[in-house]
Formats: structure tokens, C-alpha cells, sequence
């Protein structure tokens, strides 16, 4: 009798300590690269910008990114085009001011990633017209399909797009208001643009959640997610407790090369809702996104020795910039560009 209460006891304690490393784990480290010093790589950093959050944020997304041409001399952008936008009504499509980010960013040499699918980027991350039932599946992938082609065909006289992406995250159920994920519709999408066009496709999938081996499947180059700071509604701020080679080490499982792996999120602003941006006055946007943050997520980014990365930020950026007058996350952004 002595004996198992004695062993409880024991497994409690081995409990408490476990669960104790994994609390220090996710909530002390600041896991910065050891070789923060050296100068990052030339012509490795683009970014992805967003029309709707540019306007969510209350900013006038045209001037914002005429600004960051200028600005930050950008070479790389990935674009995402959404459906919501572009065909509020069935069957009526309207590309324009997707057309104008691409002819204005090839003035000056830009390289983009064209993002589409009903799934892009930014929350809900599904962005789907409201004209459509999304409980109606079979009508809802009939759509996709059609916008998915009007889309491609649009866009594929530009040489300055070198990718497509098709979806974004698409296999993550776990984020996002989406229906649930469809893996033979996906490879129905990608067939799709293969026969239409020869351009590279990218398929994505989330760095911290996933094994990427159905998404590097389909993809000729592979893009992940890189986050380092985010909130969790029981524990708060907590801290992703991998190092470079976890990343590294699953593309090395997979065998896939790393100059055909981009980073399509490289975390670049604070991790807080739409809502919690607009309203949060102060500095509690520091706890998940300081710009010594950002430096060390620039150069964690670095060591994984992928072949590109696209910041995830430049929006709010811009916004810190104009309403708390704080230059501090562009001057840096102008640094690296």
C-alpha cells in the first residue's frame, strides 16, 4: 500500500515538473539566434501586403502602398486577390486594383506572388462572397473554380508575377472561419492552373502545426509560416519553443530543397486581433513584438537557409508610423530593404 502511494506521489512530482519545464518553455526563453551580429542576406526579404487589412486599419491602402514602394524599395511581394473583393457580385469581376498594385510594383522591378483561392490571406482567412452558401459545397467548389480561372487568366501576361499561390493554408482546420478542408478539391484547383499556365505554384502550410508532407506533395516550391510570439487564451503571450532546425529538420524529411522553400510569413507586427490593434493604446503591443523582436525574427528567418521570406507586418507598420507616430518598426524595415 505504501509502495503505490508512494510511486502516485512520485509520477505527481514527475508531473508537476513537466509541466513546469513546458511553462518555462513557452513563456521565459526569448530564443534569439546566437549570431544576431551578422549581416543578414542580400535580396532575401519581400513582404505581403494586404489590401483589406491596409483598410481595416483605417489606412487608405493605395497611398500606403505607393508609400512603401517608395520607401522600402521592395523587390519581393506576395499579393493576395480577394474573392469578396473582386466578385461582390456572381459572375461580375472586377480586377482593377489588383491590376494597379502589379503595373505600379513593375515599374520599379517588383517580383510577385499572386495568392488566390477562397482561402488568402488575413482573418477569416476564407473570403468568400456573401452571394454564395458555403454549406452548399458542391456550388461553392463549382465557384471557386470558375474565379480560380478568371483569376489566372487576368494575371498570367504579367512576367513580373513569378509564382502563383493557390490557396493559403489550405489543409489547417484549426484557424480561420473556413469550411473544412478538401484535399482532392485542392488537387483539382492545382490541375486547374497547371493546365492553364506554367508558372511555379506555391502551396503553404502552417511552420508550427504541421508535418507539410500533403502540401509539399502538390507544390513545386513549398511556403510555411514562421511565428514566434503568440497568444493563447489560457496561458497569454507565450513563446514557440523552436530553434532553426526544427524547420530544417522537417524539410530535410521531406527531402525537399531549400531554395525551393519560402517563408511566406515571416512574423513582422504583434500578434493581437484587428479589434485589440485599434483600440489598444500604450505598449502592450511590446509583449508579443518588440523591434528587438523583429530583429531577431529576421535573423532566425536567415538561419533556416530557405531560399526567401515574406514579412508579415508591413500594414501596421505604416499604421504605428501614423497614429502613434512611431517610426521605429519602418526605420528598421528600411534597413533591410
Amino acid at each position: 500500500m505504501i509502495s503505490i502511494f508512494k510511486k502516485i506521489i512520485n509520477l505527481f512530482i514527475f508531473i508537476i515538473i513537466v509541466l513546469s519545464f513546458i511553462l518555462f518553455a513557452i513563456k521565459i526563453p526569448n530564443y534569439y539566434p546566437k549570431n544576431m551580429e551578422e549581416s543578414l542576406p542580400k535580396d532575401f526579404f519581400g513582404v505581403t501586403y494586404s489590401k483589406k487589412y491596409a483598410t481595416e486599419l483605417g489606412l487608405d491602402w493605395k497611398d500606403v502602398y505607393l508609400k512603401m514602394l517608395d520607401d522600402l524599395k521592395i523587390k519581393y511581394i506576395r499579393l493576395p486577390v480577394y474573392w469578396d473583393d473582386v466578385e461582390k457580385s456572381e459572375g461580375v469581376f472586377d480586377f482593377s486594383d489588383y491590376l494597379f498594385m502589379i503595373e505600379e510594383g513593375q515599374k520599379i522591378g517588383v517580383e510577385f506572388i499572386l495568392s488566390f483561392g477562397m482561402r488568402t490571406p488575413r482573418w477569416p482567412e476564407c473570403h468568400i462572397p456573401g452571394w454564395i452558401n458555403i454549406i452548399d459545397k458542391e456550388f461553392l467548389q463549382e465557384k471557386t473554380l470558375v474565379m480560380i480561372e478568371q483569376t489566372v487568366k487576368t494575371f498570367q501576361n504579367f512576367d513580373s508575377i513569378t509564382h502563383f499561390q493557390v490557396e493559403n493554408e489550405p489543409l489547417l482546420n484549426t484557424f480561420g472561419i473556413c469550411p473544412k478542408s478538401d484535399y482532392n478539391f485542392l488537387k483539382k484547383e492545382v490541375g486547374l492552373v497547371r493546365n492553364l499556365n506554367d508558372r511555379p505554384i506555391i502551396i503553404s502550410a502552417t511552420g508550427e502545426l504541421s508535418l507539410w508532407s500533403r502540401e509539399a506533395d502538390l507544390a513545386d516550391v513549398f511556403g510555411t509560416t514562421m511565428y514566434r510570439i503568440v497568444h493563447n487564451p489560457f496561458l497569454g503571450y507565450i513563446k514557440y519553443p523552436y530553434f532553426e532546425n526544427f524547420y530544417k529538420s522537417k524539410a530535410k524529411a521531406l527531402k525537399l530543397q531549400s531554395e525551393n522553400i519560402f517563408i511566406v510569413e515571416l512574423q513582422a507586427e504583434p500578434w493581437m486581433s484587428l479589434e485589440e490593434i485599434l483600440r489598444t493604446e500604450g505598449d502592450e503591443h511590446l509583449k508579443s513584438f518588440s523591434v528587438d523582436q523583429f530583429k531577431a525574427n529576421l535573423r532566425f528567418a536567415a538561419n533556416t537557409g530557405f531560399a526567401r521570406t515574406y514579412l508579415w507586418g508591413v500594414e501596421w507598420w505604416y499604421f504605428r508610423n501614423i497614429i502613434a507616430n512611431d517610426s521605429s518598426y519602418l526605420d528598421l524595415a528600411k534597413e533591410i530593404f
